[in-house]
């Protein structure tokens, strides 16, 4: 069964732009033309965004190609399909490559065993907020979301992968 979700790329320099395009296509396995524009947050930088159609796993396949480039903001959403879970990357120079499951609302989902986990290893509640906080990929949502205002408004491209 196809899913179906969205790349943000937030922040790349121009000259990668052709490269993150390249990076997309060979994923979906289709020509891919994406509108760029001005990143107001960081002067000189593009950004774009795309939905896009596959089978599961594409989400991961993106997240994969495009971290390439350690210079490059980017967010995948996957939405969940019949027999799978949806999930969401978000990358974030310096920090790296965040990946968690993703309810059918977008939310991110932590597992009964992975809080049982955090639970038990956090000794103080600061620790328990820092533990949970890691879990949710707090730290890559504060450093993104200045480049997801500064995208309102900007048009979406429509991508499908075939096969």
């Amino acid at each position: 069964m196809p899913t179906r979700g969205v790349v943000y790329v937030h922040s790349t320099p121009l000259a990668v732009c052709p490269h993150v395009e390249w990076a997309i296509a060979r994923v979906l396995t289709a020509p891919v033309t994406l509108h760029w524009s001005a990143q107001p947050v960081d002067p000189g930088a593009r950004r774009t965004e795309c939905s896009w159609t596959g089978r599961a796993g594409t989400g991961a396949e993106l997240a994969a190609a495009l971290r390439q480039w350690p210079m490059i903001r980017f967010e995948i959403t996957e939405e969940p399909s019949p027999g799978c879970d949806g999930e969401r990357f978000m990358f974030v120079p310096g920090r790296g490559l965040f990946r968690a499951t993703a309810g059918v609302a977008g939310d991110i989902q932590l597992g009964e065993d992975r809080l049982r986990a955090i639970m038990a290893s956090s000794r103080a509640p600061e620790a328990l907020q820092h533990a949970l906080d890691k879990a949710l990929g707090t730290a890559w949502d504060a450093e993104l979301e200045p480049y997801r205002y500064a995208g309102d408004g900007a048009p979406v491209t429509l991508l499908t992968r075939v096969g």
